[in-house]
Formats: structure tokens, sequence, C-alpha cells
């Protein structure tokens, strides 16, 4: 039975609009985590103990020992205060000063000993040596979570990068720092840097796959679905055999996402995007994305329902694993209008062959209530995701009629008023020209055709002889 604290702490969460996650999630919480590398280790393992109760205290503590591992005092002290709030008797809860105290003077020694450098370096007017002072100075401060000295650090490198691979290196660095920082608009700046056309740097296709992922994240992230779907989908396949345990394999990108994170992204952010044909063609039928796809068959499943149109199949699958999804750092923000999307798109596809439906039978198609139909239909219209109207007395939602006779009619004068207008102004220039009224160059006559001379005039006198206006 969870304690009283425990209970406290996240009826509080839930009434300040935090999503708490009351189910256990389908992945084991030590496997899920030893995937994971660097920063990003914490930072999920403290989501998961803030946001599920069954798998707090767990998650907490793990979180307090990976916090010690290294020099961030700031989330040591932000995984106590947890604790202290879920779980005030657990030893773990109690700030080890010694500890802080000790780390607080490693640090500043460190800090210390890299600014010395650094000005030595600058002393001696060696590119090479400034610039390795500066990398060393922007790692020290991101993982001692100095995050806006990293980025500043980094910066300075800049005017010391003498070599493309020496550029490679300062982007990925400030990719992520701004990751960590989450500044989605510099890490798209710095992606595209990379991918610049006129600056295409060898070294840098290597690192194809990361920089897809991490242009896919930051537009996850900005809301922009669409987009984010097709970087995903276009993820060089070579990440999805990176060997997450060894630190030196140049593919892995597990200090920010994994494999499984890239189909998972990828998957939900198409399902909310794209149609039945863009799901078929680009992302089942993706060579690339199916590498990833293979590592999350529930993914690969949901889409084939979705675009066999089995959408209660698909949106089963989806919500058995909506546990696990918020509890991801990155997915939690936004899974709720990723769902309602993937949700109104089905709804839209369900009722496109029938002129009206009624709330029961949508209720049955959708394995849900007719409440929380008319909800989800209310929205829908409102927000003009749905051209259709609902009838409160018949319970029933009524398409929209089309009169094509009246828009045939409609286009017909307007096509008609568009040719008088042009015929006007077309009349209107030759008699201007036959009157005199045309300013001609020196040495040149004015003529009845246009020409790249006077095609400046004829856009300030307000006419064209081509009836563009």
């Amino acid at each position: 039975m969870a304690p009283a604290s425990e209970s406290a702490y996240f009826n509080k969460a839930r009434l300040a609009g935090r999503p708490v996650v009351k189910d256990l999630p389908k992945f084991d919480l030590d496997a899920y985590i030893a995937n994971y590398r660097g920063r990003t280790r914490f930072d999920r393992l403290l989501l998961i103990g803030t946001t599920s109760p069954a798998l707090a205290p767990e998650a907490l503590r793990y979180a307090v020992a990976e916090a010690k591992q290294g020099r961030d005092i700031g989330r040591y002290d932000a995984a106590t205060a947890a604790m202290r709030e879920i779980m005030p008797y657990d030893p773990h809860a109690t700030p080890d000063t010694v500890w802080r105290e000790n780390v607080n003077k490693l640090v500043k020694a460190e800090s210390d000993r890299l600014e010395t450098e650094l000005k030595g370096y600058k002393n001696n007017l060696i590119k090479e040596s400034i610039r390795m002072g500066y990398d060393d100075l922007g790692q020290h401060h991101h993982r001692t979570g100095n995050l806006i000295e990293s980025v500043k650090a980094y910066g300075r490198m800049r005017d010391c990068c003498t070599t493309p691979s020496h550029v490679v290196i300062m982007n990925l660095r400030l990719i992520s720092v701004s990751i960590d920082q989450g500044n989605w608009l510099a890490v798209q700046t710095n992606v595209q840097k990379l991918r610049s056309p006129g600056q295409q740097f060898a070294e840098a296709q290597r690192l194809i796959a990361k920089l897809s992922a991490a242009a896919g994240l930051a537009l996850l992230a900005s809301g922009n679905y669409k987009e984010a779907a097709q970087e995903f989908v276009e993820t060089d396949p070579r990440m999805a055999q990176a060997r997450l345990d060894d630190p030196a394999d140049e593919e892995a990108f597990n200090e920010v996402m994994t494999p499984n994170d890239i189909a998972v992204y990828g998957g939900l952010c198409a399902l909310a995007s794209m149609d039945r044909t863009d799901l078929q063609e680009k992302v089942l039928g993706s060579s690339r994305f199916r590498a990833y796809l293979e590592l999350e068959p529930h993914i690969r499943r949901a889409i084939t329902f979705f675009v066999s149109s089995k959408y209660s199949a698909c949106l089963f699958i989806l919500d058995s694993y909506q546990s696990d999804y918020l509890l991801d750092i990155y997915l939690q923000p936004h899974l709720g209008e990723l769902y309602f999307q993937i949700r109104s798109k089905a709804i839209q596809q369900y009722f496109i062959p029938f002129s009206c439906a009624t709330f029961a039978a949508l209720a049955t198609a959708f394995d849900s209530n007719e409440q929380t139909i008319e909800k989800e239909l209310t929205g829908m219209i409102k927000r003009g995701n749905l051209e259709a109207r609902i009838n409160l007395v018949d319970r029933v939602l009524v398409a929209k009629t089309i009169n094509a006779r009246r828009k045939v009619h409609e286009h017909a004068l307007q096509t008609a008023r568009e040719y008088e207008r042009t015929s006007h102004l077309r009349i209107l220039r030759m008699e201007m020209i036959n009157a005199g009224l045309e300013v001609a160059e020196k040495g040149k006559a004015a003529g009845i055709g246009p020409t790249f001379e006077n095609a400046g005039r004829e856009h300030r006198y307000g006419v064209s002889s081509v009836g563009n206006f």
C-alpha cells in the first residue's frame, strides 16, 4: 500500500494538471534505463519517479544514485527533494552534505584549472590549443549542469575551428547542450548548418542518422508533427544496428534516444499527420524506417490497422501503450495532442462514406460511449477537423452537403469577371499608347507588345498586358 505522503504528492500533481500514471508500464525499469547513457538517464528516471506512483520508489533511488555518480549538484538536489515529498522516511531522501561539499570543491577546482589553462593557450596564440581549451571547458560545464556557460564555451570555439571536423564537433556539442536546455530552435539551426548545401562536411555524412534524429526530436517538441515524421522516417537505418552498451560506437545516440524511440516517435507523428496513402508508401513501404519498425512491432501493427481502415484495433494498441508513452520525457507533453489527432483522423476516415451516422454506431465502432463520442465530435468540429453538424435531438452526426451545381456556377461567374477585367485593362493600355501617353526611353520606340524595359512602368501604372493584377 502506498504511503500517505506519496498519495498526497500525486493528488497534488493531479490538481496541478500534471499527468499521473496509475497503470504499470509494459517495460521493465532496469532493462529500460540500461539502454540509455549520459544525462538523459537521470532525466528519465526523475520523470518516472514523479509520474508513476508504482515505480516512484525504485526510480527515485536510481535517480539519486545516478546523480551521485556525476558532478551536477542541482540534479542531486532535485532527486532528493522529490524523495522527501514522496518517500520522506527513505534514508536516501536526506541530502548527503559531505558529498555535496566535496563535489562543490572538485567542480570549482576543475573550473579554475581549465580557465587557467585556457588563458595560457590564449597567450600562446595557438588556435588548436585554444579550441581544445574551450572544448574541455564546455564539456566540463555540461557535465556539471551549467548549460549556459557550456553553450558560451562551445560558441567561442567557432573562430578557432581550422578543419571541417572541428566544425562538426562544435555543432554536435551545441546540439547536445541545446537538447538538454530544451532550446529546439538552436537544435534545428545547428543541424541545418551541418546539412547546408554550400558546406558539405564529409565528417557529417557519418553522423547523418544522428542529425535526422535530432531534427525530428526538435520538430516533435515544437509541435510540427508532419515534418518530424518525415525526419524520423528518413533516418538512416545504421543507427538501428548500434550497440547501445558500447560507448565507443559512433552510431549510438542513446545519450538522447534509442532506435526504439525513433520507431515510436516516428510512428506516432506519422499516424497523427499523414493520410493512409502516405502511411502505406512513406512509412510501411520505407526501406529505411522498416529497420526501426522491426524493433517496435506494435507500432507497425497499429499503422497497418489504420491503413486497412481497422481503426478500433489501431486505437486499442495505442491505448494499451499509453502508460509507457506518458513516462517518456519527450512524448509526455505531446501525447494528448497526438492521440487526439490520430483519433480525429480515424473518425474522419470512418465517416467519409456516410451522409449521417448515429452516436451509438460511432461509439460501437470506436469502442467508446456516446457521451465521449459527443465531446470528441464537438471538439473536432470547433477545430475545423470535421465538416459536419451534430443533431442532438436524434443524436446523429450529419455531413454537410455540398451543392456541386452551385459551385460550378460560382466558378464560371468568377472566371467571367476575371476575363472582363483583363480585357478592360488591355484595351485601356492600347488607348493610352494610341493617345501618346506612354513614356518611352530615349532612342526606344513605344510598342504595343510587352517588353522588359516597360514592365516596371506598367506595374507602376497598375496595368498589365497579360492581365496580372
